[in-house]
Parts: C-alpha cells; sequence; structure tokens
C-alpha cells in the first residue's frame, strides 16, 4: 500500500473512531438495549464466576426466550467469543465498564470492517471507489450506530470480510506456497470465527464461491483444499450447535425469524426492508443515486461485488420475519452496500463528459453523501436516547434487596430493567402470582408504580420501598387480609 493511501485510510479509520465514541459512557438503555444486555449479561457471569465457555449463562431464567423454564439461566445462542473479548478485556484493563468494553470491542471490529472493505474496493474498483466505500461505512449513522453496540454482529461481519479478503489472497497468490498456505489458514481461521460468532455469515459463502469459479471454473471441486476449507470452517459451528441441543431451556426459539407471519414477499416486507431500511434510514434517501450508479457499473469486478448484494438479498429474504422484525438484522448487509456506493461513485467519476465535467461529477457525489448522512442521522438519531430513569431505579433495587434475590418485573420481557438490578429474575409475570413464587421469586420491583400496583400487590404483600419512581414488594411478606 502506498503512503498516501495509508494516510488516507488512518485518516478515515480516525474519523469512525470518533464518531462512535458518541455516548460511549451511556448505560446500555438505549435502542435495542434489550438483546444488548443479554448479551452483556452473559459476559458478566464469564467475570462473577469464571470463563464456562460451554454453558454460558445471564439473569433471564424466564420462558420467554425458549418456551421452556430457565432456572439455570443458559443462554444458547452463538458461541461466546464475543463475550470472551468483552470480559477478557475487562478484567485485564478495568479503565473502562464491563459495558464500555463490549462497546469498544464492537468500535475495533468495526474498523477492522473499515480497512478490510478499503482493501478489497482499493483492489477491485478504485482508489475513488475505496475511498467511498469507505467513508460511507466510516460515516453512515445508522451504521455507526450499531457500530458501537454491545453486540456479536459487528464483529462477525469483521471476521466475514476477513475471510473473503484472506481466501481471494489464497487463490490469487501465486509467488510461493508458503504464502499461500499461511493466507489458507488466515481465511479458514475467521471463516470459522465468523460462522461461530453467527451462523449468518453462512450467505456470504456466495462471494467466495464467485472467487472460485473466476479462479477455477468447474475444476474447483478437484481442488482438495477448497473441500478442507469448507469443512474447517463448518466443523466448529456444527459442533456448538449439536452441544446446544443438550440443554434445550437455553435456547431461544428461532423458527419465526424465517417467516414469521407469513411476512416474506407482502407489501409489509418490501415497505420494512427496501423502503423504510434500506432506502431510507440506511441511506438517508439521498444516498440511493450512488447506488444506483453502482448497479450501472462497467467494471470487470462488478460480478464479484454483485455476489455480495445477491448474498444480502437470500439473507433478508430467508431471514424475512427477522429482518422486518429487528433493524439490527441489517448490520450484515452494510458492506454490500458500502461495495457499490463504491462502485457508484467510480462509475460516476468515469461519466465527466456525459454529466458536464468534474465539477458536476464531484457536485452530484457530494450533495449525496452529505444528504445521506444528514437524513440518516435525522432517522436514528433517537436511537441514542437511553432510560436513565430506568437505570436509576435498578440500581436502588441493587442496593435495597439481597444479593442473591430473584426478582420479578413487568416489562414484557425486555430484560435492561433486571440485567440493571444485577439479579436473576423474570421480565414478565409468565405465571400466576404464587405460581411464580414456588419457582423462586423473592420481589416484585415495579419501575414507575401505578395506584393499582400498590392497591393490588401492595395490599397482599409487604412494601419495601416506594417512591413515584419504584416499588418493592416482598413476596414473602404476605399482609393478613
Amino acid at each position: 500500500m502506498k503512503k498516501w493511501d495509508l494516510g488516507i485510510l488512518l485518516l478515515i479509520c480516525l474519523s469512525a473512531f470518533v464518531v462512535r465514541l458518541y455516548h460511549f459512557t451511556a448505560p446500555i438503555a438505549d435502542w435495542h438495549s434489550w438483546r444488548q444486555v443479554d448479551t452483556s449479561a452473559v459476559s458478566r457471569n464469564f467475570v462473577q464466576n469464571g470463563f464456562d465457555l460451554l454453558h454460558p449463562r445471564f439473569e433471564d431464567i424466564s420462558n420467554v426466550a425458549s418456551g421452556l423454564d430457565n432456572p439455570q439461566g443458559y443462554r444458547f445462542v452463538e458461541f461466546p467469543v464475543y463475550n470472551v473479548l468483552q470480559a477478557g478485556g475487562y478484567m485485564l484493563f478495568k479503565t473502562f465498564t464491563l459495558e464500555e468494553w463490549g462497546r469498544l470491542v464492537t468500535i475495533l471490529a468495526s474498523l477492522a470492517s473499515l480497512i478490510f472493505i478499503y482493501l478489497i474496493a482499493r483492489k477491485y474498483i478504485s482508489f475513488t471507489g475505496a475511498l467511498a466505500a469507505a467513508v460511507f461505512f466510516a460515516l453512515d449513522p445508522f451504521n455507526v450506530y450499531y457500530s458501537r453496540v454491545v453486540l456479536p454482529d459487528p464483529s462477525m461481519v469483521a471476521t466475514t470480510l476477513a475471510c473473503i479478503y484472506f481466501f481471494d489472497l489464497f487463490v490469487t497468490f501465486k509467488r510461493n506456497f508458503t504464502g499461500k498456505i499461511v493466507y489458507f489458514v488466515l481465511a479458514t481461521l475467521f471463516g470459522a470465527l465468523a460462522l461461530l460468532l453467527k451462523p449468518y455469515a453462512a450467505f456470504f459463502l456466495l462471494p467466495l464461491l464467485y472467487i472460485s469459479w473466476r479462479e477455477w471454473t468447474w475444476k474447483m471441486i478437484q481442488q482438495p483444499l477448497l473441500w478442507v476449507f469448507l469443512i474447517a470452517i463448518a466443523a466448529p459451528l456444527t459442533w456448538w450447535r449439536i452441544w446446544m441441543l443438550q440443554y434445550p431451556a437455553g435456547i431461544p426459539a428461532s423458527g419465526w425469524l424465517f417467516n414469521g407471519g407469513n411476512i416474506r414477499f407482502t407489501g409489509a416486507f418490501f415497505y420494512w426492508i427496501f423502503a423504510n431500511r434500506f432506502t431510507e434510514i440506511i441511506l438517508g434517501l439521498w444516498g440511493l443515486p450512488l447506488f444506483v450508479f453502482g448497479i450501472l457499473s462497467k467494471r470487470k469486478s462488478f460480478f464479484f461485488f454483485l455476489s455480495f448484494v445477491l448474498s444480502s438479498l437470500l439473507y433478508v429474504t430467508i431471514i424475512a420475519r427477522g429482518n422486518v422484525q429487528h433493524d439490527y438484522y441489517q448490520i450484515l448487509i452494510i458492506p454490500s452496500i458500502a461495495f457499490m456506493i463504491g462502485l457508484g461513485a467510480d462509475r460516476l467519476a468515469h461519466l465527466p463528459r456525459e454529466l458536464g465535467g468534474k465539477f458536476a461529477i464531484l457536485s452530484i457525489m457530494f450533495v449525496s453523501i452529505v444528504g445521506c448522512f444528514g437524513f440518516g442521522w435525522y432517522f436514528v438519531r433517537n436511537y441514542y436516547n437511553t432510560n436513565e430513569s430506568l437505570v436509576a431505579t435498578a440500581q436502588v433495587i441493587d442496593a435495597l434487596t439481597p444479593k442473591n434475590a430473584k426478582i420479578l418485573t413487568f416489562m414484557n420481557g425486555d430484560t435492561t430493567f433486571l440485567y440493571y438490578t444485577k439479579r436473576q429474575g423474570w421480565a414478565s409475570l409468565e405465571k400466576s402470582l404464587p405460581e411464580m413464587i414456588a419457582m423462586g421469586a423473592d420481589y416484585i420491583a415495579i419501575p414507575n408504580p401505578t395506584p393499582n400496583d400498590l392497591s393490588g400487590f401492595g395490599k397482599q404483600y409487604g412494601v419495601v420501598a416506594l417512591t413515584s419512581q419504584y416499588l418493592i414488594i416482598n413476596l414473602h411478606q404476605v399482609m393478613k387480609q
């Protein structure tokens, strides 16, 4: 890489790092906090009870996720690679809180993604394309928010891109066998990590297939290292999924993610995925022209990047309900959009005469990018809003109840409040109150109680504390009628 290339990349990375520090110290009580605290709770359990990677646990012992009572608080989703990094970083360097370490791990992963996007686009598009793709990934407001959340998804994106980058080098490297094997090992390692972090990375085998086809066509099926690669990246995930089956209460139900409510290809599906998320929130409306110009690219590498887009389309189509239900599912498709933005900028840069010269080209790019970021920020700015009072109330619960108490809260399954109480418990009344007490519930904790809460539970059981902000009820202190 040339010095000026490296300097520009470092400048973009620095800009990306700075904007991702926005609300860095805020509590995890913002957009999609329930999923973030579930992730962070596993890490906190590692800090408190040791790194038992084969039995990840968290505070939620309800049956909401799996449909089965989960008294041990098992949490079997992705293999806890991300949680090891979060908890390990916190235990080694306590400069930051555990939650801040989670954000830092994600920020560093997103910077790695940014570097790989730049390197891939620089090789297969142009300097202009790499610059546009990297700047979009670095500063797009939707991506900025999700590049500092406590979730494994951005790390999965980084390892997926690393796998594709090193696999491409493995296939194209001709100098010596040793270098080729090094790239093969790196591609395999990152591929296995990507699938362990989130199995949705499997959708991006399509770019790997394209790279193999480009090099060997049908003879790729005769390449023994390719078969070794596929087996090696799939084996850890396969083992983990088999291991999980021993703990069904800790495995969240996932069948609904595919097509719950028969949402696929309905008007609602197209609206939420393509109109609301893709066009409005991610591209901020004004970024759409650059994406369209990318689709019109005449680069020889266009079909390589088209494989990313097709992978994204397969992903949002097959995991239809999950993508409609949760916008964080679109974290995975951001690199595909960034590459198309890069191709679009490159296409514009090669049309000076048709569009009135370089000034007109630069003006179109500038307006499109500024509009994309400006309107994108308008759509996602509220994602950063935090429920500070909820966190403060939970901390009161932590101070007023025994450390081993089990807490019942009425949050419709949202575990944010429960996480900040630092107690095991339930985030919803999933059974009758006597049954919940028999299951081990010790206290009811209600943020912002209503008169009905006090006249109901408050008349039956002893009130530990009551303010306008919280009501704490001791379920073992039965009031005489």
